[in-house]
């Protein structure tokens, strides 16, 4: 799996520098952070940012959610091939249930912490079968939680998940990278 995660980052890395696109003086600045190698070697640091920007904006309803992600993802020096892979939580499959959780969740939280909030007209929605009742507010409330709770939660499952690898996920440099290889 990571030789096939390494030859997929590859190709979009030579296709990024390939001189058509290098060119444009338009895309110059957004294809400059990209050229940065930390951002494309995965280490439990900026996999956890990754996976912290990807599952926040999977939970945003919004187009484009990898591009957006991408772009968080390059400003906050995180792996980008991560988050892009992170939004795919939401996907023509998961996403009317994760609807209805976000408006249930929201009506919920908006029940116990009463937050007060312009747009507060009841309606009924039914997605799949399912009957859901809430709110615009409902919904602007639950996927809101729903994403911090979730990008929060990132961090201690990546930190944990890399306690298993052999070197604890921390990023090699190139003479532990030798030494490693050459002992296999």
């Amino acid at each position: 799996m990571k030789r096939r995660y390494l030859r997929i980052v590859r190709k979009a890395y030579r296709y990024l520098r390939h001189p058509h696109i290098r060119k444009r003086p338009w895309l110059t600045a957004l294809t400059k952070p990209l050229f940065q190698r930390d951002l494309w070697h995965p280490c439990r640091h900026t996999v956890a940012g990754a996976l912290s920007i990807g599952l926040f904006c999977a939970m945003l309803p919004l187009p484009f959610q990898m591009l957006l992600a991408a772009l968080a993802s390059m400003r906050a020096r995180a792996n980008i091939p991560i988050s892009m892979a992170a939004c795919w939580v939401t996907n023509p499959f998961t996403h009317p249930p994760l609807i209805a959780l976000q408006i249930n969740f929201g009506h919920w939280i908006r029940q116990h912490v009463q937050i007060p909030l312009p747009f507060d007209k009841t309606t009924e929605i039914a997605f799949l079968g399912v009957k859901v009742v809430g709110s615009p507010a409902d919904f602007v409330v639950g996927f809101l939680t729903i994403g911090v709770i979730l990008s929060i939660l990132a961090y201690p499952i990546v930190y944990g998940v890399s306690m298993f690898f052999p070197n604890r996920g921390k990023r090699l440099n190139a003479a532990e990278r030798l030494d490693q290889n050459s002992s296999h």
